[in-house]
C-alpha cells in the first residue's frame, strides 16, 4: 500500500498560492530503481508500459507513467497511483535470466511540483544547474542537490517541474521552496 505524504500534509496547507510559482505535493507513486544492461533494458520498458530512455538525464513518459534515466544503468520508474508489485512482477518476467536489479523504493521519495513563470528562478536559489529552456529543456532529468538534500529534478513543461525528495528531507526541501517563492512578492 502506498505510503501518504504525511510528512508535507500541515506544511500544504498552510502555503499560500501565488500564480507565479505554485508548489504542491503530487499524489503518492509507485517507484522502481531499475538497473540493468542492454539485455534488460528493452524487456523492461516493454513490460513497463514506457521504453526507458538511452539519451543521458532524458526521461519517457505517457499519460500514466515515466522512466527517468539517472545513470549510465540506472533508471527510476514512476507509475502514479499505482501499486509497485504488479508493475515488478511483470518487470522481473519479462527479464527472467538476464542480469538485473529491481527494487521497489516507493516507500523512499515524495514527489513535488514546482509550476509558473518564476518556477526556475525558485529552484535556483539552492539548485546549482543553470535551468533555462535550452540548457535544461522539456524532457530532462537529473540527481541534483537542492541546498543540501539531494533531489530527483525533472522538468515537465516549460514552466513545470517535478522534483522527487527522500521522505525524510521533504519538508526541508518544502519550506525551502517556499522561502524562495515569499522572494516573489
Amino acid at each position: 500500500m502506498p505510503v501518504s505524504a504525511d510528512p508535507l500534509a500541515a506544511l500544504a496547507l498552510r502555503s499560500p498560492r501565488r500564480a507565479t510559482a505554485s508548489l504542491k505535493v503530487l499524489p503518492s507513486a509507485a517507484r522502481l530503481a531499475f538497473r540493468g544492461r542492454e539485455g534488460a533494458i528493452g524487456p523492461a520498458g516493454d513490460a513497463f508500459g514506457v521504453a526507458l530512455p538511452r539519451e543521458a538525464c532524458r526521461f519517457t513518459t505517457n499519460e500514466q507513467r515515466s522512466a527517468l534515466w539517472l545513470g549510465p544503468d540506472d533508471w527510476i520508474l514512476l507509475a502514479p497511483g499505482a501499486e509497485a508489485a504488479p508493475i515488478a512482477a511483470a518487470i522481473e518476467a519479462a527479464t527472467a535470466g538476464v542480469p538485473h536489479s529491481l527494487v521497489d523504493v516507493s516507500s523512499r521519495s515524495v514527489g513535488l511540483e514546482l509550476t509558473g513563470p518564476k518556477a526556475a528562478f525558485v529552484l535556483n536559489q539552492g539548485c546549482p544547474l543553470p535551468l533555462d529552456l535550452v540548457r535544461f529543456p522539456v524532457g530532462m532529468c537529473t540527481r541534483t542537490l537542492f541546498h543540501k538534500a539531494e533531489i530527483v529534478l525533472s522538468r515537465t513543461g516549460s514552466e513545470t517541474f517535478r522534483i522527487d525528495v527522500w521522505r525524510s528531507f521533504a519538508p526541508y526541501v518544502w519550506d525551502l521552496l517556499e522561502e524562495g517563492r515569499r522572494e516573489l512578492n
